[in-house]
């Protein structure tokens, strides 16, 4: 009988007990240790944070906007991941989740990092039915959409109150608004930004300087100071080459008392850490953290890529970006207010062109149309175009109205325009349809090298490699070789400065150089463009012609 009563009330007793473990999960902390497990990598198992104890005030918090500018592999990734299960497991929430591009970005984190999370922990598996398409997974009511930053047309019509940016620098910033926008209709709104940062004042860094700044804090197991692991103050370096067995002792320090703190103690005096706010009054709170608290990445490792980074620019910038995880522009990255002073000459924006030389116009298409026109000296007789001319800046401006660009190049008698194609193209072809075979249309496309311009007359476009013409552009600045008038509106200077050269390494491990872009660099690429005009403008645009 009572056997038979069990039987009878069992399947009672685990709904019960079922309800009452899933009313204290309050957390996506609780919820990871419940439900997730971790496979191959250094700690497998259940969910744990003995190895990245920083995580579990991410885990914890539940700001609506949360900012993570970090050092690469420290676990970032792997706490927005949770965030979005338990928002979609515990609340039923449709969450997006947006990497820099939809090929290889998404699909690569859709079959490399969430499928391995269904195989490895049963109750996510359980909550998803449909995992077939890349971009999207269902789980009952609540819709995971995995997308690409590049793709306008991809992020504008997902609803959802949960958002994730992973790798912000990477993206297209100027659709990272559009993402946000979709979660206008929901009552609940969660937005995670993380990323390894580049330049200053550019992506995450500049979404971290608005927040609370959290930097990871634990006692020191030496002077019971509390104290953080920051560069240079606590990575003691001792070698002057990567081949120097001497590598081998570098360590870490207390900042405070300057004893030495074991890696191999990490677990225990990084336990019991906390988050600690510069400014904790702020809405929006931003976590920070460097390699130099990894449990595996040791400090010789460190030592090794600082010291590669002496002879390598690329190894520098992955340096301090990756490792350390703070900003970094190399020398000369950027033109200098200095730079554009020096370019001055005694004369003033015109009203118009009568000249008989070239004159070319470069129109940035965003909020405004903002435009440059330049009037070409010829200073020497070269091969090359744009080294045997030097512009003269006639005139710079931004304009709400496409009407006022119709007339500019009518009242400046523009030789040749080269504009942005995109985002306005229908727009962008109606002008250059207005004015045939004056007016292209431009696209920064991958896979052009150097000075090689091409041109698709059937639709106005040529695509150029955009680190190359830029060079060229801004270069002019550093080297003199551009005329400006003494009124040059202050807005030009401080968009032609905002962009940032970096090197990076390509996928052969070579090193390359790519400008960051600003916040506000539309005069830059006005700029650009109307150097692109020059050639096109003589009659040089055909791809043989210019090729290296």
């Amino acid at each position: 009988m009572n056997t038979a009563m069990n039987t009878k009330l069992k399947p009672i007793a685990d709904m019960i007990h079922s309800h009452l473990v899933r009313k204290a999960i309050t957390s996506s902390s609780k919820w990871a240790m419940r439900y997730r497990v971790m496979g191959g990598g250094s700690f497998p198992g259940p969910w744990s944070f003995k190895h990245h104890p920083w995580l579990r005030g991410m885990h914890e918090c539940d700001a609506r906007k949360i900012v993570g500018k970090k050092a690469a592999q420290m676990g970032f990734t792997e706490w927005a991941i949770n965030s979005v299960l338990y928002s979609m497991d515990m609340k039923g929430m449709s969450c997006l989740y947006v990497l820099p591009a939809s090929k290889p970005d998404a699909a690569d984190f859709s079959t490399g990092r969430f499928d391995p999370i269904l195989d490895l922990s049963p109750h996510i598996k359980a909550m998803f039915h449909d995992v077939k398409n890349i971009g999207h997974k269902r789980a009952g009511h609540a819709n995971l959409y995995i997308r690409g930053s590049r793709s306008r047309a991809q992020l504008k019509s997902i609803p959802t109150g949960d958002v994730t940016f992973d790798e912000v620098d990477e993206m297209v910033q100027n659709n990272i608004p559009l993402a946000i926008e979709r979660m206008s209709g929901q009552v609940e709104k969660f937005e995670r930004y993380i990323s390894t940062p580049t330049v200053a004042d550019h992506g995450i860094d500049k979404m971290f300087q608005n927040t609370t700044q959290n930097f990871f804090t634990f006692k020191c197991p030496h002077c019971g100071r509390h104290t953080q692991l920051i560069y240079p103050e606590c990575l003691v370096i001792t070698a002057e080459k990567v081949t120097d067995p001497g590598i081998k002792d570098t360590h870490l320090i207390c900042k405070e008392c300057k004893h030495t703190l074991a890696h191999e103690q990490k677990v225990e005096f990084l336990k019991d850490g906390f988050w600690e706010s510069a400014y904790p009054d702020r809405p929006e709170i931003g976590f920070g953290v460097n390699q130099m608290y990894s449990m595996t990445i040791a400090p010789p490792d460190l030592a090794a890529s600082y010291l590669r980074g002496l002879e390598n620019l690329a190894d520098r910038q992955e340096f301090f970006n990756s490792k350390i995880g703070v900003t970094h522009a190399p020398d000369g990255a950027k033109i200098t207010q200095t730079m554009l002073d020096d370019c001055k000459k005694d004369y003033t924006m015109s009203n118009g062109s009568r000249s008989n030389n070239i004159v070319t116009m470069g129109i940035d298409v965003g909020t405004f149309f903002d435009v440059e026109i330049d009037e070409w000296i010829m200073t020497e007789d070269t091969g090359d175009l744009n080294s045997a001319f030097i512009p003269k800046v006639l005139h710079v401006g931004r304009y709400k109205n496409i009407q006022d660009v119709y007339n500019l190049m009518s009242q400046y008698t523009v030789n040749y325009c080269v504009m942005d194609a995109n985002p306005e193209r229908k727009m962008a072809t109606a002008f250059a349809q207005s004015f045939y075979g004056h007016v292209s249309l431009c696209i920064y496309a991958r896979g052009v090298a150097g000075r090689l311009i091409n041109p698709n007359k059937s639709d106005y476009l040529v695509n150029v490699d955009r680190t190359y013409w830029m060079d060229v552009a801004l270069g002019r600045f550093k080297e003199q070789k551009i005329i400006l008038p003494v009124d040059l509106p202050y807005e030009y200077g401080e968009q032609v400065k905002a962009p940032t050269k970096i090197y990076v390494k390509d996928v052969d491990g070579n090193p390359v150089s790519k400008y960051v872009e600003g916040s506000a660099d539309h005069l830059a690429h006005a700029r650009t463009y109307a150097e692109i005009a020059l050639p096109l403008a003589a009659g040089k645009g055909r791809s043989e012609d210019y090729v290296e």
